[in-house]
């Protein structure tokens, strides 16, 4: 427990935080990766380079200054960022060394104003912080070793079939080498994939979602190409995957982790709305109500540009032919002159509220969104508006958690 003086002094920096926050996790980085370079073998280059990691830091660093003395408040982001941490392998052993660069970046960014009181104020609450996240991990890693089909760290699995979903988007059926039988897991949960590329000093480990329904002898990710666009390079480890990982190869994998996760108790109707590659954990989702719960009335909304690059839309559209109580439709910002000719479309431009009120059947309904940020951003924006509960809205970043509160972007 930290005493009403040291959450007093952290309080107080809560303003400099708002205005510091990202140099220091900018320059924390920079300090952890000359000194420690082994986590690069951990870490997100391309996140790194992006700056997402270092202003998700910063938030999750400022949200643990203003609730320093009421830190169950946080406790859902420690489990957000507990399952990333479980899935990437960081344990209890790296946290000092966090903690020592962090102080020491605080220090070098604010100089003379980081008094040795507040320095040592920090110090006592990181290791509070800590404490909460070591826990947190350490039961997260107990149960998915202990849970039937689990496994500690990463484990062998082998391409058992590749399968070009669209121009950009391919899906791995991957089986576990040894045979043995695999974790399940819930919709809309996510894997973590480890790869030593050649050339690459460093080894690349992606999280990517789970792109079928448990339950069955294998897990399916559906991975974007991330191609070079404008000043961002393309993705080493997805063109890796496309280019180079063939059937029969073999991935190294870690269990089934994340809590953007279906709501399988609720029963009111439920919309699941994607942009491009997001539509993934949505497909898992829609696939597990379709098998489980098939009274359950469900709204499926995808935004694309176009229909070459619309993947997994046979599976949705067999689904919701089978199943009266699933309605699907796409969205095309800009529709090939094929896809006008085929009407392979119900609405050409972005997603809007007026639209969305008019193929939701319901509105008391729960939201399930994932996609490019400005796309989420949009959709949350417009749920708001619409008067949706916050609690009704659920959502998933691909990377470094952000925030959805800035001013809406075209979708």
């Amino acid at each position: 427990m930290l005493n009403d003086k040291t959450i007093q002094i952290i309080k107080s920096t809560v303003p400099v935080l708002e205005v510091h926050g990202t140099a220091i996790t900018k320059r924390f980085y920079e300090m952890l990766f000359t000194n420690h370079p082994e986590l690069l073998h951990i870490f997100n280059h391309a996140n790194q380079k992006q700056g997402r990691q270092q202003t998700a830091l910063a938030n999750a660093v400022y949200a643990a200054a203003q609730h320093i003395d009421n830190l169950g408040a946080i406790i859902p982001v420690v489990k957000q960022i507990g399952h990333k941490h479980r899935s990437l392998g960081i344990k209890a052993e790296h946290y000092p060394i966090v903690g020592q660069t962090l102080l020491a970046a605080i220090k070098d960014v604010l100089g003379d104003a980081a008094t040795d009181e507040i320095i040592q104020a920090w110090a006592e609450a990181y290791g509070v912080i800590a404490d909460a996240f070591i826990g947190v991990e350490a039961e997260m890693y107990d149960q998915a070793e202990k849970q039937e089909g689990g496994w500690s760290g990463f484990r062998p699995f082998q391409v058992v079939k590749k399968v070009r979903e669209s121009d950009v988007i391919t899906s791995f059926y991957l089986a576990p080498q040894d045979g043995g039988r695999i974790a399940s897991f819930l919709p809309g949960q996510y894997i973590s994939v480890k790869l030593d590329i050649p050339g690459e000093t460093y080894t690349h480990i992606r999280q990517y979602s789970l792109s079928d329904a448990p339950g069955k002898p294998y897990y399916r990710i559906s991975v974007k190409r991330e191609d070079t666009l404008k000043d961002r390079p393309a993705g080493k480890v997805s063109v890796y995957l496309h280019e180079k990982v063939e059937e029969h190869d073999v991935l190294m994998i870690s269990a089934p982790a994340g809590d953007f996760t279906l709501d399988q108790q609720d029963t009111r109707p439920v919309t699941l709305i994607s942009g491009g590659v997001g539509l993934t954990p949505m497909v898992s989702m829609l696939k597990t109500l379709a098998a489980t719960n098939p009274q359950r009335q469900v709204t499926f909304i995808h935004a694309a540009q176009n229909g070459d690059v619309h993947a997994l839309r046979g599976e949705v559209e067999e689904l919701a032919a089978e199943h009266p109580q699933i309605s699907a439709y796409w969205c095309y910002d800009r529709p090939t002159e094929q896809d006008k000719a085929d009407q392979a479309y119900h609405k050409e431009g972005y997603v809007d509220l007026q639209w969305l009120q008019s193929i939701v059947a319901v509105k008391d309904s729960s939201y399930y969104f994932c996609g490019p940020v400005p796309f989420m951003r949009t959709v949350n924006s417009l749920l708001k508006e619409w008067g949706v509960p916050a609690a009704d809205i659920h959502y998933e970043f691909f990377g470094p958690a952000g925030s959805l509160e800035n001013e809406p972007a075209a979708v």
